[in-house]
């Protein structure tokens, strides 16, 4: 094997850290890190390196890498305060909410917003394991795909694969935090107030799934960005591993 192949196979091995944004160095990274001594030896070192044994060592990536991953996110105003993925009022409810704020709501208004962007951070601190459990079935060759691919092709490849699994999965989350910050109760006071007018009529809208897609759309926004900045930028990488394989590159 030539050392262009086996240090394609090294980019394979860290795909999931461009995605989620590099790793803690002192924590699960023996594997990739045997990887890199093994693919970078003189010889057929890379041999022994079936399928089987590089999406281990993907899922094991992976685990560790996803703690950056919704750092961001999960953090106090890790939504509300960023401009690129804060949750706005629904454009659906726009004539409603315009409305509410003439009579004297505004500031209700105002607090069903930031509740729905806490409801996310919230949501966002748990969803680890369910970005873990959706990669799982990740092959060799899904990898290689991310490989030849644009600046944020293991995004991508994530938000096509695993959008309707993780909707799934996140909806439940949401809704438990949204009844936790007690955005349903103050939703349906607003929406009471405005029905109550004259001319007005009922207006129906899913919330929790709303907050949920604009959640799991903030997740990938932040995600594609912290892939863009490992394959271009020598100080986001964070490790060693990731300066070795992309200064060899």
């Amino acid at each position: 094997m030539n050392i262009r192949s086996k240090l394609g196979l090294v980019f394979v091995s860290i795909v999931p850290l461009m995605l989620l944004g590099g790793c803690n160095a002192t924590q699960g990274s023996n594997m990739a890190s045997g990887f890199l001594s093994a693919l970078t030896q003189p010889g057929d070192g890379a041999s022994g390196l079936d399928e089987s044994t590089v999406a281990a060592g993907l899922k094991e990536a992976l685990s560790v890498g996803s703690k950056r991953a919704v750092a961001t996110t999960s953090a106090t105003d890790g939504f509300w305060g960023n401009k690129e993925i804060k949750i706005p009022l629904p454009d659906e409810l726009n004539t409603a909410f315009a409305t509410l704020r003439t009579i004297g709501f505004g500031s209700q208004v105002d607090a069903l917003e930031l509740g729905m962007n806490r409801a996310a951070e919230q949501a966002s601190a748990e969803a680890k394991p369910v970005l873990v459990e959706a990669v799982k079935d990740m092959s060799l060759s899904d990898a290689m795909g991310i490989l030849r691919g644009d600046d944020t092709a293991a995004t991508d490849y994530f938000r096509a694969q695993t959008s309707d699994t993780l909707k799934q999965k996140f909806l439940p989350i949401i809704q438990d935090k949204m009844a936790g910050v007690g955005l349903y109760q103050q939703y349906n006071k607003l929406m009471n107030a405005y029905t109550a007018l004259p001319l007005t009529r009922d207006t129906a809208f899913e919330l929790d799934n709303y907050v949920a897609d604009k959640g799991l759309e903030g997740l990938f926004t932040m995600l594609a960005q912290e892939e863009q900045a490992i394959r271009a930028n020598p100080t986001a990488r964070t490790t060693e591993l990731l300066h070795k394989v992309f200064t060899a590159r």
